[in-house]
């Protein structure tokens, strides 16, 4: 049995309430969500909290994935992009309200563990090579999108370009940074 039919048997066991599926999944995932997490949000501290409430969401919803030929991890990963990019938009909305977001952060430990590192340094090496293969403007997109939270909307405009030609651009892009990371 491969990783990935391993991984999809787990989500299948955790749709039925399965918790040692649950914790199975949880120590052959964690370290790849929890990287993605902290490369999303630039701190250790709400990196793990987004974590946890990663994995919240995974047991709530196994019963809804499928399998469809794609690898189930990028499900987990769409989970965990998706949730921290949500989690960088609320800090941001509270700083620019003036929220007391400074002293939190002024109390957190920012510093990534060693197993953080390990991974985040493996998966960004090998993205920020693919990325130099794109236009620079497409580059820039996919990193303002999917690293730094920007909206579609945002981002057409700040590349002076309809949002459909933006989603466009994105999903091409995605298309041959995947292309990319297989090879």
């Amino acid at each position: 049995m491969s990783r990935l039919t391993e991984i999809e048997a787990m989500i299948a066991r955790i749709a039925l309430g399965d918790r040692d599926a649950f914790g199975a999944l949880y120590d052959a995932t964690s370290a790849k969500l929890f990287g993605i997490c902290l490369r999303v949000l630039s701190n250790r501290a709400e990196a793990e909290d987004a974590l946890q409430e990663i994995y919240v969401k995974v047991w709530h919803n196994a019963g809804r994935y499928q399998v469809n030929g794609l690898s189930p991890m990028t499900w987990l990963i769409t989970i965990a992009r998706n949730h921290a990019i949500d989690r960088l938009r609320m800090r941001r909305k509270a700083e620019s309200r003036g929220g007391d977001m400074d002293a939190v952060t002024a109390m957190a430990d920012t510093a990534p563990g060693p197993e953080a590192l390990a991974v985040a340094a493996s998966d960004s090496a090998q993205i920020e090579r693919c990325l130099t293969e794109l236009e620079p403007d497409r580059a820039g997109a996919v990193r303002g999108a999917y690293l730094a939270g920007d909206s579609y909307a945002d981002l057409a405009a700040r590349y002076d370009v309809p949002l459909n030609t933006m989603r466009t651009w994105l999903r091409r892009s995605l298309m041959r940074l995947k292309e990319c990371l297989t090879r």
